[in-house]
């Protein structure tokens, strides 16, 4: 099992060191953006392996000033959620459990606010990887959000 613990503004170069490496899956922000995501986190944890950061996981609630269409998409269909941003595993540390560890703690604490988890997963480009991970976790689609380029499938994961 791996520790847990809150994101700190120290934690953002790495956080979009990581990020990068989850590239185009993860969705490209400087490290401006990702400081203004960590202050409207609802949730911000991240997992430590050896004394560096090597996951994180970035929980929104709905009606924000946050700009994302796909954050948007949500916010025209549902009242209440905890929407995952972005969960990023830095690349020598995958398939060690820390997505799931962090998963883990996204889903209680949406069990603790009595709202469902939403989330996008690219279509196009394709992530199959995120889509296993997503269903593993009780995920099901709730639609595809077409964008010129992109397309997303819409996940929703209800208590």
């Amino acid at each position: 099992m791996h520790p847990v613990r809150p994101l700190i503004p120290r934690d953002i170069p790495r956080m979009v060191e990581i990020n990068e490496q989850g590239l185009p899956g993860t969705g490209k922000v400087t490290q401006d953006e990702m400081d203004d995501l960590l202050s409207l986190s609802e949730l911000a944890i991240g997992i430590d392996v050896q004394d560096d950061l090597a996951g994180f996981v970035l929980c929104l609630l709905p009606k924000t000033r946050y700009g994302s269409l796909n954050y948007k998409w949500f916010n025209e269909r549902y009242d209440e959620f905890l929407y995952v941003d972005r969960i990023a595993v830095a690349d020598d540390a995958r398939d060690n459990g820390i997505g799931s560890t962090l998963y883990g703690q996204v889903i209680a604490h949406a069990e603790h606010l009595a709202c469902p988890v939403t989330a996008e997963v690219s279509l196009r480009p394709p992530n199959p990887g995120s889509m296993r991970f997503h269903a593993r976790h009780g995920f099901h689609q709730v639609g595809v959000f077409e964008q010129s380029e992109k397309a997303v499938t819409m996940m929703i994961r209800h208590q």
